[in-house]
């Protein structure tokens, strides 16, 4: 039986830092109203004519270095996000050719904030079946490209980023003690469409367009879907919420990290938190957590992690790996 093998993360975020104050002197707001609502204190932002395959690329090869693999190991590229660089083709295949990816197939995944959880349910389950051997999975945003930045109630809250896993298909018996990735559980609910959109885009509305959301509704159900799927996993591996050892939950807001993180009865210092220096970056907040993690030396040998996020759809989903 195979399983996923996390070989390394990378990361990359844009240059330019804007903080609270930056943002409040062209934005009806307050570092103060901010941090108290939200936990962020800055975020980055792309440069004029960085695009997302741009900042993939370097948390891809970031991934790889650290990861010990060359491009040439690859075969399967996949890139979670919301804000490609082209309607078509996939802004993957942008990013597999950059890489020098010379097999194997590249494509996008489209489950906004949830987009790395998606992705990396789609590359683990083709390693399983034998369909690739090592994945580059991505996720990257230029959210800062889709907002109003006259509406407070959403431009405080996103940031650009990219993060990136190197995964590999290993022979495994199915020992929930080995490392690797243990499963991957995702889902949706179309019924909730409206409540995190943009107005418009490249496609059939042939209208340029902007974030929307209604803040309650998200937060209502970020907090139920992601502890949920996080149940659902452990259950699925015949384990129990004292067998975490670190959750890393999609950045959107510390209330949620923070409410989720309760509710799995587990203290702060076991949560991975970068949504105060880097805002939600959607599909990015997952790997640039896990790369933080990673850098800074938290994640030891044998660790179970529980990935979660929630985004637009509503579409949401967990993941488990013992590192």
């Amino acid at each position: 039986m195979h399983r996923s093998l996390v070989l390394g993360c990378g990361a990359y975020l844009p240059e330019r830092v804007v903080t609270n104050e930056e943002l409040a002197k062209t934005v009806d707001t307050s570092d103060e109203w901010i941090v108290k609502r939200t936990g962020i204190r800055q975020r980055h932002i792309a440069a004029d004519g960085e695009l997302t395959s741009q900042l993939a690329v370097n948390a891809a090869q970031d991934a790889l270095t650290r990861a010990g693999v060359e491009a040439s190991d690859i075969d399967l590229v996949i890139v979670a996000t919301s804000t490609p660089d082209n309607t078509f083709p996939a802004t993957a295949t942008r990013v597999q050719a950059a890489l020098g990816v010379r097999q194997g197939a590249a494509f996008d995944v489209q489950a906004v904030c949830a987009g790395f959880i998606y992705a990396l349910s789609v590359a683990d389950n083709m390693i399983r079946l034998g369909q690739a051997t090592t994945a580059l999975v991505i996720g990257a945003e230029v959210f800062s490209r889709i907002l109003d930045w006259e509406d407070r109630g959403t431009c405080i809250l996103f940031g650009d980023g990219a993060g990136a896993m190197v995964i590999r298909g290993v022979e495994n018996g199915g020992d929930n003690a080995a490392p690797g990735i243990l499963s991957t559980h995702i889902y949706s609910d179309g019924r909730y469409y409206d409540m995190l959109y943009v107005d418009g885009g490249p496609g059939s509305t042939g209208t340029a367009g902007f974030l929307r959301m209604e803040g309650k509704e998200v937060f209502r159900h970020a907090v139920s879907r992601m502890a949920e799927a996080i149940e659902t996993a452990l259950e699925h591996n015949n384990l129990t919420l004292p067998d975490i050892n670190w959750l890393v939950p999609h950045q959107a807001n510390i209330r949620i990290i923070e409410s989720i993180g309760r509710r799995l009865r587990l203290s702060r210092d076991n949560v991975v938190v970068t949504v105060d220096q880097q805002a939600n970056t959607s599909a990015a907040t997952i790997p640039l957590a896990l790369t933080q993690a990673q850098n800074d030396g938290r994640l030891a040998s044998g660790d179970l992690i529980a990935l979660s996020a929630l985004g637009g759809g509503f579409s949401w989903g967990s993941a488990l790996l013992r590192w």
